[in-house]
């Protein structure tokens, strides 16, 4: 298994990403809260675009998930491929230091290449491992056939045919589901709010965690408590 794939076993990825808006998408917060979460003990990081990966890898050498995203999200994102969607993306990044790169694992139109090129041109042209960012079992199942080398639950209850999902608990069925299936790294993220949620996804045999929002947004956070003091 690829030397990188080894390191992340069992760790805690933290995404960091800020969008225009954000408290922390000013010029230096990202490089701050990065450094942050690898003090806290963050074994890798999911980064978007060629600034952020390529000033984290200016001070750390953990490893780095590369994305793109665009600059705002398209307006309909459940029904849109906005995650790494081209080669040249994956270039990109590839480029930047990322020593992984994910991208969107559905089947849903993308604007050049299609998947299974994809996944081929990122493994074979930049010698990088490819995270295929799912939202169903026949989605891992089809993305692992194609060469993938990681599957992550990231889009389960994000695409149009899985917004139902969206409950605002992680999609331990779905882990489940692609754990018992599919022969490759399976690693859970999306919507995991508490250490409960990290314990049970180790518990059901996910090869790693990522966290996003619970750890980096705090206006999320803010929001969750502000919510539960209402209720209450």
């Amino acid at each position: 298994m690829n030397k990188i794939l080894n390191i992340l076993r069992k760790k805690i990825i933290v995404s960091c990403q800020a969008t225009k808006g954000d408290a922390f998408y000013e010029e230096d917060c990202p490089g701050a809260v990065i450094k942050a979460v690898i003090k806290g003990g963050a074994g890798g990081l999911r980064l978007a675009g060629v600034k952020d990966i390529r000033g984290a890898k200016l001070f750390t050498d953990i490893p780095v998930i590369g994305i793109t995203k665009p600059e705002p999200l398209p307006e309909n994102p459940e029904n849109t491929v906005y995650i790494t969607s081209t080669f040249n993306e994956a270039k990109q990044v590839s480029g930047a230091g990322a020593d992984i790169i994910a991208i969107d694992g559905t089947p849903r139109q993308r604007p050049e290449e299609n998947l299974e090129q994809l996944i081929h041109k990122i493994k074979h042209t930049l010698n990088k491992p490819v995270m295929a960012d799912i939202s169903t079992l026949d989605e891992g199942i089809s993305c692992s056939e194609m060469g993938a080398d990681i599957i992550a639950t990231t889009l389960s209850g994000y695409t149009g045919y899985t917004l139902d999902k969206n409950n605002g608990e992680p999609d331990f069925e779905l882990l489940k589901e692609l754990i018992n299936t599919i022969n490759l790294p399976v690693i859970l993220e999306g919507r995991i709010w508490t250490p409960e949620h990290v314990k049970r996804a180790f518990d059901l045999g996910a090869y790693a965690v990522v966290i996003g929002s619970a750890i980096t947004r705090p206006e999320f956070i803010t929001r969750r408590f502000v919510k539960l003091g209402k209720a209450g």
